[in-house]
């Protein structure tokens, strides 16, 4: 029934009429020119975008609004984080932004509440062309591609000061957290995050893959070995305790922040690209960035495990101007748009050509984000129960009086895993 529904609302947008002046003018990727569909007139739109990247995005809508003269567009864009999009949109759909910036684990609850409308059948195919062909996989449920790929780096990396931590140090975590104590700085991660704590069991070998289920809303995870995860998350919590001193565990705004006081508080963390453009022009010629370090697990150096997603833009399914909202999304998702963010904020691109673009190859956060992808679980088919349990395990590893002793790591582990599947 929802993908008949899906399929509905796209047979609408393509039925409807509509008046404006859509004329011969290129878009940013040629593509929305190409198909015809033409944008409403005295269309007013609103976007939702980051806020580390809002001054770009107003610069694109503006450039988009000059691409229709006669057609009165009017588009205000508005700071909103991808973590809450898909919360938002649900709590108001109505008062919601028209085109707005979300992570791809979150489509399918915008997909099951139908707030998210397909990409338009003109511009598909397009679309599809033009980015690599797992973040458009990222896009698509059912066969539907439901929205427009927006990056290809939705993970996150290490930072470190090179005037405190040498590349060498930034290999293992052991080797961060001891020039960490020199220097009297701190190492800053969300540790008790969901979306960075999850490293730990990662590392072990636990993995996500997929949903199953009857209603296909339960996180199924590989069979992994139970006395090698409890073995890493024991080696974890012995390295916080044992450098409690540098080990802060906070909202990863603090990493920027903290490279910038004067003197500095942070020397390494745990962050992605959106904040890549604030961490650089803090530390210049000692900015550096690299994928997670290791950790030593009984004698063996094991490679950090994280999440790797991707970025997309969806148009409202209560848009009022679908059209309009729809040639946006596709103007702003486009090779030249992409390229312009990974330019002024250090966005890894999902668009092919963008991405092989020398300032992408070259951007050090976007290769250190690329670099760690290799060592990581995609974000994708995701239980909307994941999150809290693995923050909570998170925070039972670093806080002060935790036990970290096997049985008690063993039951941790095992009510996470019971938690995330709401067993």
């Amino acid at each position: 029934m929802k993908r008949i529904i899906a399929m509905i609302l796209a047979v609408l947008m393509m039925a409807t009429l509509f008046v404006g002046c859509g004329g011969d003018d290129a878009t940013n990727d040629g593509g929305a020119a190409a198909t015809g569909l033409e944008t409403e007139a005295g269309a007013t739109l609103k976007v939702w975008a980051p806020d580390a990247a809002l001054d770009t995005f107003k610069a694109q809508c503006d450039a988009f609004i000059a691409q229709y003269p006669d057609a009165g567009i009017k588009i205000e864009v508005v700071a909103q984080g991808e973590g809450d999009a898909a919360t938002n949109v649900l709590n108001d759909p109505d008062a919601a932004a028209d085109v707005f910036s979300f992570v791809c684990d979150q489509l399918n609850r915008l997909n099951d509440a139908g707030v998210i409308m397909p990409v338009n059948t003109n511009l598909a195919a397009d679309v599809t062309a033009r980015n690599s062909k797992e973040s458009v996989g990222a896009a698509t449920l059912n066969d539907l591609l439901l929205a427009y790929p927006e990056t290809g780096d939705n993970g996150y990396f290490l930072y470190y000061d090179k005037s405190i931590v040498t590349d060498e140090d930034a290999k293992t975590l052991e080797g961060i957290f001891e020039a960490c104590r020199k220097a009297n700085k701190k190492f800053i991660m969300d540790a008790g995050n969901g979306f960075y704590s999850c490293v730990f069991p990662f590392t072990g070998g636990l993995k996500i893959e997929g949903l199953e289920g009857e209603d296909g809303d339960i996180q199924k995870f590989n069979d992994y070995d139970e006395a090698e995860v409890v073995a890493t998350l024991e080696a974890f919590a012995k390295l916080f305790h044992e450098y409690s001193d540098i080990f802060f565990s906070t909202d990863v705004s603090k990493i920027p922040s903290g490279f910038a006081e004067d003197p500095s508080t942070c020397a390494a963390g745990i962050d992605g690209s959106w904040d890549a453009a604030a961490i650089q022009n803090v530390l210049g010629e000692n900015f550096g960035a690299a994928k997670l370090p290791t950790i030593n697990v009984n004698g063996e150096d094991k490679q950090l495990i994280s999440l790797h997603g991707y970025k997309l833009l969806g148009v409202n399914a209560r848009s009022k101007y679908p059209n309009a909202a729809q040639l946006l999304a596709d103007y702003l998702s486009g090779e030249a748009c992409q390229l312009e963010r990974a330019q002024k904020n250090s966005w890894g691109p999902s668009n092919t050509v963008a991405a092989a673009d020398e300032a992408v190859t070259t951007n050090p956060a976007i290769s250190a984000a690329l670099a760690q992808s290799v060592y990581s679980i995609p974000q994708i088919n995701m239980s909307s129960t994941f999150w809290d349990p693995m923050g909570t395990l998170g925070n039972n590893l670093f806080k002060e009086d935790a036990k970290y002793d096997t049985a008690t790591l063993t039951a941790l582990l095992d009510k996470t895993i019971a938690n995330v599947r709401d067993e």
